[in-house]
């Protein structure tokens, strides 16, 4: 991968689609030695264990490199998500679900064993993230926090690439690893919404959701930005509320072929 060419595409993602922060990449770690001199260990150098959803953050915001293995998770869910530990029993139970978010044992046993995407156990021993501009190692993957509108922007060019749809599972739990996991069994883009703890313990704003895509397809991504601009698609779109307002051509083409009044 060229990595000049990838920073060069988080450049003109940030700036198409008015982003806030910079989207950042996110890379599964094999091994110790996959970790770029200079990242950031939480407990290593810090003396402190992280959130998942903390790490992204500091990425995210401080623009800094960040490997966390599972010496340095706070919350559990990632290390059953991304296999780094069997899940206990009590797990798949659903004690970390029923009786405080879901009503019946059943429900949050369902949640455990069926609903919370998960990697096999012992396929990896962590995670890195690191912006995408400037990250110095092959991401798995990038990550995107936007607002609704821009969402929709970002929908509108996933799908002038292929015609599809993002078709996607969302909760209001493990938001890292609904972003995450799906995106590296499926390798299809996804829509994720932050989690409470996200946006308690890793101040995601109220205004802010996640797209997240596998990265081979993130230069097809920005020549459908640049495309969309091309055509009058471009982002930010100019509002107006105006009855009858003017269509473009091919609007008001196929809508008069199906016997519409467009005069």
């Amino acid at each position: 991968m060229d990595l000049k060419k990838t920073h060069k595409n988080a450049e003109d993602l940030f700036r198409m689609a008015r982003l806030r922060a910079y989207p950042f990449a996110v890379k599964m770690i094999k091994d110790t030695s996959d970790i770029p001199e200079g990242t950031l260990r939480p407990l290593r150098d810090l003396g402190l264990h992280m959130d998942l959803c903390q790490g992204f953050a500091i990425t995210r915001w401080e623009g800094k490199h960040v490997a966390m293995l599972k010496e340095d998770m706070w919350c559990f869910e990632p290390v059953v998500g991304f296999g780094l530990a069997e899940p206990p029993e009590q797990f798949l139970e659903g004690e970390n679900r029923f009786p405080a978010s879901i009503m019946n044992r059943d429900a949050a046993r369902h949640w455990a064993r069926n609903t919370l995407p998960r990697l096999d156990t012992g396929l990896y021993k962590g995670i890195l993230s690191a912006p995408l501009n400037k990250c110095n190692f092959k991401p798995d993957l990038f990550v995107v926090y936007c607002d609704p509108e821009q969402l929709t922007h970002l929908l509108i060019t996933q799908n002038a690439i292929d015609g599809k749809d993002v078709v996607c599972s969302m909760a209001g739990h493990a938001a890292c690893v609904y972003t995450v996991v799906p995106v590296l069994q499926n390798r299809r883009p996804v829509v994720a919404a932050p989690c409470r703890g996200d946006r308690r313990n890793a101040m995601a704003q109220n205004n802010e959701i996640i797209f997240a895509g596998p990265i081979e397809e993130l230069d097809d991504f920005v020549q459908a930005l640049y495309y969309l601009e091309d055509h009058g698609w471009g982002y930010p779109w100019p509002l107006e509320l105006r009855l009858e307002r003017k269509l473009t051509d091919n609007y008001a083409k196929l809508g008069k072929l199906m016997g519409m009044d467009l005069r």
